[in-house]
Order: C-alpha cells, then sequence, then structure tokens
C-alpha cells in the first residue's frame, strides 16, 4: 500500500470509533493472562507507545525494534515507546520515547490519533498505543542498551495472509496458542502483535492467523 493511501484510510478510521478489544484478540495468546484475584488496578502504570508510519520508496512501514537481550524480554520485537512521566499526555510520552530509543527527530511527526489502550498484566502496564505519520522516511539509531535493532517493516507486509501464523509455547505448565506475525525473520506477537492487530483493521485488514 502507498503512504499516501495509507495516510488517508487512517486519518478516515480514527475518526470513527475504533475496533478496540475485538481486533487486539485477533492476535491474542489464548488463553490470555489476566491480572492476578485480588490485584489492585490503582497499581497499573500507564505507559505510551508509538506506532509511527512513514514512506519508503512512497510504500507505507511503521517502526518496530528489537529490545536489547540484557533487558527484561530482551529480544521481543515491540513498539518504541515506555512509561508515562508525570504531566505528560499519551501521545507527548509516546514521542518522548521514540526519541530516546530511536532518535526519532520530532519536528516533523503528525499524530494522527490513539488506538484502544491494552492491559499488558505481566508487565503490569496498560499500554496507549498513538499513531503518528511522518512524510519522509526517518533517521533512526538505536539507543545503546535498550534497542539492539530497529526494524522498518511494510504494512504490505503485514498485510499480507502469509505473514501470519500460529506456534504453541509452553507457560506455567499451561501449552498457550501464541499467533504472530513472522516478518524478515522476526517474530512479533503478544502486545505488540495485538496492537499491530487493531491498526491493520483499521486499514481493511481481515485475515486470522494460521495454524
Amino acid at each position: 500500500m502507498t503512504f499516501d493511501a495509507v495516510l488517508r484510510q487512517l486519518e478516515s478510521s480514527l475518526a470513527q470509533p475504533l475496533p478496540g478489544a475485538t481486533a487486539q484478540a485477533r492476535l491474542a495468546p489464548l488463553p490470555r493472562r489476566q491480572w492476578p484475584q485480588g490485584f489492585d488496578l490503582a497499581r497499573v502504570r500507564p505507559a505510551a507507545g508509538l506506532l509511527l508510519v512513514f514512506p519508503v520508496d512512497r510504500r507505507a512501514h511503521i517502526v518496530l525494534t528489537v529490545r536489547a537481550h540484557a533487558l527484561r524480554h530482551g529480544g521481543q520485537v515491540s513498539l518504541p515507546g515506555g512509561v508515562i512521566e508525570p504531566g505528560e499526555t499519551f501521545a507527548q510520552a509516546a514521542l518522548r520515547e521514540a526519541h530516546e530509543e530511536v532518535g526519532l527527530a520530532l519536528h516533523e511527526v503528525r499524530v494522527l490519533g490513539e488506538l484502544t489502550p491494552l492491559d499488558i498484566p505481566v508487565s503490569g502496564f496498560r499500554l496507549h498505543p498513538v499513531v503518528a505519520a511522518r512524510a519522509t522516511r526517518p533517521s533512526l539509531v538505536p539507543a545503546h542498551g535498550e534497542v539492539a535493532e530497529i526494524l522498518e517493516v511494510p504494512v504490505e507486509t503485514l498485510l499480507d495472509p502469509a505473514s501470519l501464523a500460529s506456534t504453541e509455547r509452553h507457560r506455567m505448565g499451561v501449552t498457550v496458542r501464541v499467533p504472530a506475525f513472522r516478518v524478515g525473520g522476526a517474530e512479533i506477537w503478544g502486545a505488540t502483535a495485538m496492537v499491530i492487530a487493531e491498526f491493520l483493521t483499521l486499514l481493511g485488514w481481515r485475515e486470522s492467523p494460521r495454524d
């Protein structure tokens, strides 16, 4: 898909009610992690992630990061993002984190809107995804110690049914079905895949993971 076409569709879709948890659930691991019984939801930490759309040869791409291996959940693919600081809006936090993690210059970035917040019990966060666009390809640099690799992923690759797969993992004696996007050797799953699922649904995506 061209960048201009994706931008028009996003602007139109973000002005309508979001597809929300139904779209996120299409890439959710099953069974889903839940907050522990009796957990005080007031302790949930708000975080923000940036889903940046930009062109490469006129084709729409998004930025993802591979977390540094020394970090918790090292090696996993995620959106640039992190904890919201006091006084920040979700958009301000997402942009700041993207600047810190991948060196994103912010002066040409336009915020388009926000996706549905997503609870991540394993980390104790409620993630607020922010969608933004940049009319030109950014020059990005991974933050030492935080980001092992920066991925520039074509939107049309994510929309391709061949990028979807479903695997099994074992967690505390329970077999978990894990849907994922497989792109250029990277596996995108969990909260990141769930956010991308809602993003793609705004573009008309209707696919389901294959076994």
